[in-house]
């Protein structure tokens, strides 16, 4: 699958819609390939009490739902009439790292049609990583 792809996998569910009067749902969307070779998607979810998700972890709960956990490629986006490819957040580079520390040297994240980078690049410094 080519990075336009995957991107395009993104954009179909991109969805952005109130779930209530504070909350929200689907600005960002994310579809990752794992290692295995399958597709996954997700949605954020914005609620006022902090609760809520990047798109990124709903794709990864739905990857480790499926009893996966390496990733081989992610991307998400944003927007409605321009739809722009996002780079993962400092939560979400630390979950992806969190769910398989193989997916800080092997997961490639997608930062457009013809860019990618490896999540070490973004994630130079790892929360467990020992300095002294």
């Amino acid at each position: 699958m080519t990075n336009h792809e995957l991107i395009q996998q993104a954009k179909a569910v991109l969805n952005p819609r109130r779930l209530s009067h504070e909350n929200s749902a689907g600005d960002v969307a994310c579809a990752l390939q794992s290692a295995g070779g399958n597709i996954y998607l997700g949605v954020c979810i914005d609620v006022g009490s902090g609760m809520g998700f990047c798109a990124e972890h709903a794709a990864i709960a739905a990857m480790v739902t499926a009893g996966e956990t390496r990733i081989a490629r992610i991307v998400a986006v944003w927007g409605e009439e321009t739809v722009l490819v996002l780079p993962p957040c400092g939560r979400c580079r630390e979950f992806m790292y969190a769910i398989d520390h193989a997916n800080l040297n092997n997961t490639e994240v997608v930062l457009g049609e013809n860019q990618t980078v490896r999540l070490k690049e973004l994630l130079p410094h790892p929360y467990d990583e020992v300095w002294g």
